[in-house]
């Protein structure tokens, strides 16, 4: 890691958040704050993985600025690669959906965040592993098979405007053709086994827009926060406040284990999507990659 604290690489994804940061907007709120660093705007997702891996390989860290696909992006790229020491990354949030750092508690406002980078404090996380017909995947947030999945991969292609109800929307949308399955979820000592809509794998606790998926999650004991959802289509519509408050998991529609490994399969295959992004089919093999990333509080 860099000795010093206050010079940085900051990548900027300038069409998150509907562009409303700027480099140049960015530079000055670095100076603003006291930061030294220099702002780069990769014009590409490959070229931001490249940027980072290139940051990181010289500095042993890198900050980044957008919303949580920007983030899962950089940890994805980081946990491809072999490390002495876990790569450094800081969060700047500045996309329309900055729901990871909720876990720690910590405030979204951007230039808060910036002034973070010019402190000493790391907090070393897990990430989440998934393998299936796609390769590897890893991620930092939360993974899901089903029709959050599917509703994930509808959310991704309604207009800007929709904002923070995107989610909700795409969920009512894909829930009544979405065919239910036999889901069984092996791990090391027991398997589960039911009737169901979705599996929630989650490393951390909010997504989707505040959603308290997985209010249980911790991110540094080697566990995945893993939910079968069985309750009934006609069921969602009631279930839906109780699980964006996070009061879903005493239900009896949820069956709920923390564990290090385990793997999903689903008859039929289901949709399966990484930090909001489409990855491909079950089955799945899921494992937590323990203190992968030293992340700035």
């Amino acid at each position: 890691m860099a000795e010093s604290f206050t010079d940085w690489t900051v990548l900027l994804n300038s069409r998150a958040g509907r562009g409303r940061v700027s480099p140049q907007a960015l530079g000055d709120l670095l100076l603003d704050r006291g930061i030294r660093g220099r702002v780069e705007s990769p014009r590409s997702a490959g070229e931001m993985a490249d940027r980072v891996l290139e940051v990181v390989s010289s500095e042993g860290r890198v900050a980044v600025s957008g919303g949580d696909g920007t983030l899962s992006l950089t940890v994805n790229a980081l946990c491809g690669e072999q490390w002495a020491d876990p790569p450094g990354v800081a969060m700047l949030p500045s996309g329309t959906a900055c729901d990871f750092i909720r876990t720690f508690g910590l405030s979204r406002h951007l230039g808060e965040a910036v002034s973070r980078l010019g402190t000493d404090q790391w907090y070393d996380i897990d990430v989440g592993s998934l393998e299936g017909e796609w390769g590897r995947r890893f991620f930092i947030n939360v993974a899901e098979a089903g029709v959050g999945a599917a509703a994930a991969e509808t959310a991704a292609r309604l207009p800007g405007w929709v904002g923070t109800a995107r989610y909700g929307l795409a969920l009512a949308a894909r829930l009544p053709r979405f065919p239910r399955a036999t889901v069984t979820v092996e791990g090391a000592r027991r398997t589960l086994k039911a009737e169901a809509v979705a599996v929630i794998v989650a490393n951390a606790q909010f997504f989707a827009w505040k959603w308290n998926i997985a209010p249980k999650a911790n991110l540094v004991d080697n566990r995945l926060d893993v939910q079968i959802f069985t309750l009934r289509k006609s069921q969602l519509p009631v279930a839906v406040p109780k699980i964006i408050k996070g009061l879903h998991l005493k239900e009896r529609w949820v069956q709920r284990r923390s564990w290090e490994s385990f793997e999903v399969i689903t008859d039929p295959p289901w949709p399966v999507e990484a930090d909001g992004d489409m990855v491909g089919y079950t089955p799945m093999k899921v494992s937590s990659i323990p203190a992968a990333i030293r992340f700035k509080i």
